[in-house]
């Protein structure tokens, strides 16, 4: 009992009730809404919640936990197994064992599909496509259908899945998607529509679900009442984490699961939904507590233990601004005398200076560089900064650029794996085949198609005579059958690095580079029991480096970060600069057609002054360079401060001019000279 006080006493009273809600009459409580704010110890309530309920004797193994990361959820896992294991004395192993529904909202997804597959239509040995390969296969889809030769530019591949997967994860008819996201398509709506359902047939055909399909069929077998009934009945407790970043899709899922609230609790902040672009809706949170009747109750967590209180009055006035939002004014113990500070700068490489001067300077007083960030609203932003630091010899990181995944090497090994998994993935063949020497996509397109029309595909590959002028043909089939019928994991990601290491030697003169990435994904696939658990999880949460998974970093020991402000949510450091705060950037010109749109711009800017714990700087440039955003091509602009600080919040900065002017001397406002050197000019080509 003393142990159970103890680790409730940690917490302020508003997390205590969002601990205790419902929790110990012996009942499953009703819905519960938390109200998270930037910096309020959200993780260390959600994590407390789940503990407190197996405290109280909630079964592990009927607890759904579902984060928007399979990282966010092993380290939610791991809190909970220290909190539960410290009250009740047991191995904190046994209950992370038992606590394995906790992953994300499409791992959870793929793992239910394989369960109901049987009742619904599908065959359990699905793969799944990240989204390269999913547009790829638009890509052979397009084609087929003729629509590359069309009188007009047809949408690109990369569009056609982006208004696909908006469609589908907003649940919008596909002519709305194209008017309010994408305009310029919506004179294809007919041959879209038709593109679609020629794309779903032929992953049908493949056996193959895309990123999106996750969310539909799970969404789609909830509409089912005996399949609904069943999967609810497994649970009695549903927390969700991030639930501001939640689209229709994910929101129709969870309360088909829980249509009367009982047992389910969401966790998020209205002030930090940033994630549009991906078909999230912040009206998931807004309109949650009416979702039930009684309406659910709403906790507000609104102490802040990260920023100080110059920082967070800065932020609160400027989401106070908000057309609409749950109130809350976030306050702090932490106070301090330093203001955020407005830094006018002459144009970006100026802007680029004052950074790297600040961040030396900062390093010097002892603040290392990895506590220190540079934030951006797009990548292409950092571009001046990124020259300037590499000038200068300062190590950094930059997220929001290039994913680990999206490298070459690493997709053909994937490739094959994911082949060797389902020989009906002609995307994956398709770029198998195309890695032997001699064979090209029309080679590759006929072997798929012999192969798509035989009922056992790699018995027909291996049947097939070796095609024209190709080398490596007998390695490639002995390979594919080796590792399609393998059993041992992670020795058949062995075999398959064995069998594409010579191929990688001779396609890329930085061979010995990219099999230190090889080497290092081969060590993550370890970790993984089957082939199958290992191409799903890194499909459906990709990392940006090795380091993500493997805990190794960059070669410095010390480095900046450089991030946008999307990817840095959810982070937090002791100095911060951002980038351009002017209006055409935040927000952005693209983040004005709408007032949804320009409420996404305002949530976008405090998601960036609340990652702030010390020092808040917001750089303005007074002249930017725009690229191709006009009939007139490349050009400068001239700016003014963001909308989102008004002249009223002014008083709460502190108004840096850099490089400051320097005021004369008195001598020289005494020097007294007859010479004009204007008159010297005008007059020097005459002579």
């Amino acid at each position: 009992m003393l142990a159970e006080i103890d680790y409730l006493q940690r917490l302020n009273p508003e997390q205590r009730r969002a601990v205790e809600h419902g929790v110990g009459d012996g009942a499953i409580g009703g819905p519960l809404l938390v109200i998270a704010g930037a910096g309020s110890g959200k993780t260390n309530t959600l994590a407390h919640r789940v503990a407190h309920l197996i405290v109280n004797g909630a079964d592990p193994r009927r607890i759904l936990l579902m984060t928007f990361s399979r990282r966010a959820a092993g380290e939610m896992t791991r809190r909970v197994e220290r909190i539960a294991a410290q009250v009740m004395g047991t191995s904190g192993g046994a209950i992370t064992e038992a606590l394995h529904w906790a992953g994300t909202f499409h791992g959870i997804g793929a793992r239910l599909l394989r369960e109901y597959a049987p009742a619904l239509g599908l065959d359990q040995q699905f793969t799944i496509h990240d989204r390269e390969d999913s547009a790829d296969l638009l890509n052979i889809v397009r084609h087929d259908l003729g629509f590359h030769d069309a009188r007009a530019r047809f949408p690109a591949k990369g569009t056609c899945l982006a208004i696909y997967s908006r469609a589908v994860n907003a649940q919008a008819e596909l002519a709305e998607t194209l008017k309010d996201h994408f305009p310029w398509a919506a004179m294809w709506e007919a041959e879209l529509r038709q593109l679609f359902a020629a794309y779903v047939e032929t992953k049908q055909a493949q056996n193959v679900l895309d990123y999106d399909d996750l969310l539909l069929y799970w969404a789609m077998m909830m509409r089912e009442p005996a399949v609904a009934a069943d999967v609810g009945a497994r649970f009695d407790h549903i927390l969700v984490d991030e639930y501001q970043d939640t689209n229709r899709l994910q929101s129709a899922i969870l309360l088909a699961i829980k249509p009367h609230g009982r047992g389910l609790t969401v966790v998020g902040d209205d002030a930090q939904s940033i994630y549009s672009f991906r078909a999230a809706t912040v009206r998931n949170i807004l309109d949650y507590p009416a979702s039930f009747s009684p309406a659910a109750d709403i906790i507000t967590l609104d102490r802040n233990y990260r920023s100080t209180a110059p920082i967070l009055d800065a932020a609160n006035a400027v989401i106070a601004e908000a057309a609409e939002r749950f109130t809350k004014n976030l306050w702090t113990s932490r106070e301090s005398t330093l203001k955020p500070q407005l830094v006018t700068v002459r144009d970006e490489p100026t802007q680029a200076s004052y950074i790297v001067e600040r961040i030396l300077e900062k390093r010097e007083g002892g603040t290392a560089l990895k506590d220190q960030a540079v934030l951006f609203r797009t990548s292409h932003h950092s571009g001046p900064l990124e020259i300037e630091l590499t000038r200068r010899n300062i190590p950094f990181v930059k997220y929001g650029g290039l994913k680990f995944l999206d490298a070459a090497h690493i997709k053909d090994l994937l490739a094959l794996l994911r082949w060797a998994e389902n020989p009906r993935d002609r995307v994956a063949g398709f770029r198998v085949l195309q890695l032997l020497p001699g064979i090209g996509p029309g080679t590759a397109g006929r072997v798929l198609d012999g192969l798509d029309a035989a009922p056992r595909p790699l018995d027909a590959l291996a049947a097939l005579a070796p095609p024209a002028r190709s080398e490596g043909w007998e390695g490639l089939v002995e390979a594919a059958c080796d590792l399609a019928n393998a059993r041992d994991w992670p020795g058949a990601f062995t075999r398959a690095r064995a069998w594409y290491e010579p191929l990688l030697e001779d396609a890329h003169e930085d061979a010995a580079v990219r099999l230190l990435d090889i080497l290092q994904l081969e060590q993550i696939a370890s970790g993984f029991p089957s082939r199958e658990r290992f191409l799903t999880e890194l499909t459906l949460d990709p990392p940006d480096a090795t380091s993500d998974l493997s805990g190794t970093g960059p070669k410095d020991e010390d480095y900046l970060i450089l991030s946008t402000i999307h990817s840095a949510k959810g982070q937090e450091w002791r100095s911060v600069h951002v980038l351009n705060v002017v209006d055409g950037c935040i927000p952005s010109d693209l983040g004005t057609g709408s007032t949804h749109e320009l409420e996404e711009e305002r949530r976008l800017l405090y998601v960036a002054m609340t990652r702030a714990r010390d020092e808040l700087h917001l750089v303005m440039p007074q002249r930017f360079y725009v690229t191709q955003q006009s009939r007139h091509g490349d050009r400068h602009m001239y700016a003014q401060r963001t909308r989102f600080i008004t002249r009223a919040m002014l008083p709460l900065y502190d108004d840096i001019l850099w490089p400051a002017l320097k005021p004369l001397s008195p001598d020289l406002l005494a020097l007294k000279t007859n010479v004009d050197l204007r008159a010297q000019m005008r007059t020097m080509w005459a002579k």
